[in-house]
């Protein structure tokens, strides 16, 4: 895609900002939550708004806090890939995809949302639209990107989109707008699809535009960009070089091509904490919809490390923990992107029992916190190269950590010794977590 190269030297010369000691960066609310990310289409046998609303006492129970929905914007027909389309193709953005119900059912979705505690926040997908967007004929040609004859382009494989043209500034206040259509709803932010993808400018325009008239919003971004995690920008960016990292410890040692260590995520978290400012919240996950759909469930991709990388990513500095539809309930399954794949048997298992521990973990530790109110990392040298140790510490609340990340037992770990484990030995992909 393009870029806007008029801004280019300006945006290389602006500092990463930092926060003032004692002033919250984000919103009080957001600082110990956790995202689930629902996938509508697959949500029920209906796959409707309604199908999620039914469930919302489900997800009470497992503790977490925003609800982000996949695309519920009117998605196109030209170019649509299966027989339902692509969620990310979408055909106007100020209507609801039909397949899920009303825009009333949106809104009573949301209400009973907020009724019970959630924070609800959208899937946005800026980058680019279906060919048949209402934009494609209600705006002047140079709102999408064309080749030398005159035809709207897209990108990589995504042949049922448009790439619209952020080098026309009309482009980013439309997006302002639409954006605020959901916004004067209620909704609680955006989850910002493909975020990179666009140029950095437009959402140093974006953000600040949208947060000074909604300032407790949350805004997402499916991106990596230093840029973004400036304490003015996104309150979340994806923390997507620690989940490949943690994909290679998963397949362990048997696969030597591409194998990672304790010692290289280590390495990751040390520079991260440099690059990064102490607000950053980084979005952590061992699935979502991009991972489970086209690269496995987190059984195919870290075979028995799924867990101990969970508690990873709710304990890790900066983490805000992401939840996949299904997790909760051990989905050993691939969703299907463009049919209609429903989950229908959502009973509780021992997964759901984990993510319940890991939640209520989150939410009971100040010390856990993402960003600048979360306790900064101290780590523990327990002689075993692959176990990964370390203590958060704040306001008199104390949390340390011990993973196992080898499928063998760990060495003797003195500080794990006790009548229940003389030798201090963690089993194998094994964790303790010790709580003061």
């Amino acid at each position: 895609m393009k870029r806007l190269m008029l801004f280019a030297a300006m945006a290389a010369l602006m500092p990463v900002a930092c926060c003032n000691p004692g002033q919250n960066v984000h919103a009080d609310w957001m600082y110990n939550t956790v995202v689930y990310e629902v996938n509508v289409r697959q949500f029920s046998p209906e796959g409707t708004f309604k199908g999620v609303e039914a469930q919302l006492p489900r997800l009470k129970d497992l503790g977490v806090d925003i609800l982000w929905l996949m695309p519920v914007n009117k998605i196109g027909v030209e170019g649509r890939k299966g027989t339902l389309g692509s969620y990310y193709a979408i055909s106007d953005y100020k209507a609801v995809n039909e397949e899920f119900g009303t825009m009333q059912d949106f809104e009573d979705l949301l209400a009973a949302a907020h009724e019970q505690g959630f924070r609800l926040i959208m899937d946005w997908v800026a980058n680019q639209t279906a060919p048949d967007n209402v934009w494609m004929t209600d705006k002047p040609a140079d709102f999408y990107e064309r080749d030398s004859l005159g035809n709207a382009i897209w990108e990589y494989d995504w042949t049922d989109t448009r790439s619209l043209n952020y080098e026309n500034r009309e482009v980013w206040y439309a997006q302002e707008d639409a954006m605020r259509f959901w916004l004067e709803k209620g909704v609680d932010g955006f989850r910002c699809d493909a975020a990179g993808e666009m140029p950095t400018e437009t959402w140093q325009y974006l953000v600040p535009a949208l947060r000074q008239a909604y300032p407790d919003i949350y805004l997402l971004a499916e991106a990596e960009k230093p840029e973004f995690v400036a304490d003015t920008m996104f309150d979340a960016t994806y923390a997507w070089e620690m989940h490949h990292i943690e994909n290679a410890i998963g397949r362990g040692p048997a696969n030597r091509d591409g194998e990672k260590t304790a010692a290289d995520l280590r390495e990751y978290l040390e520079k991260d904490a440099v690059n990064t400012p102490a607000s950053a919240f980084r979005l952590a996950f061992t699935s979502n919809h991009d991972e489970n759909s086209w690269n496995g469930t987190e059984f195919e991709r870290m075979g028995d490390a799924a867990k101990v990388l969970e508690v990873l990513n709710f304990t890790l500095p900066k983490t805000q923990p992401l939840i996949y539809t299904g997790q909760e309930i051990g989905l050993a399954r691939r969703l299907e992107f463009f049919e209609k794949d429903p989950i229908t048997d959502w009973s509780a298992n021992e997964y759901t029992d984990f993510f319940k521990e890991l939640v209520a973990l989150k939410h009971a530790n100040p010390a856990l916190a993402a960003g600048e109110r979360g306790g900064k990392v101290k780590w523990i040298e327990t002689g075993d190269p692959d176990v990964l140790a370390f203590s958060r510490k704040v306001r008199g609340n104390k949390v340390t950590v011990y993973t196992n990340l080898q499928p063998e037992p760990s060495m003797k770990i003195k500080a794990l010794q006790s009548r229940d484990n003389p030798d201090g030995i963690l089993p194998a992909w094994g964790w303790k977590i010790i709580c003061l």
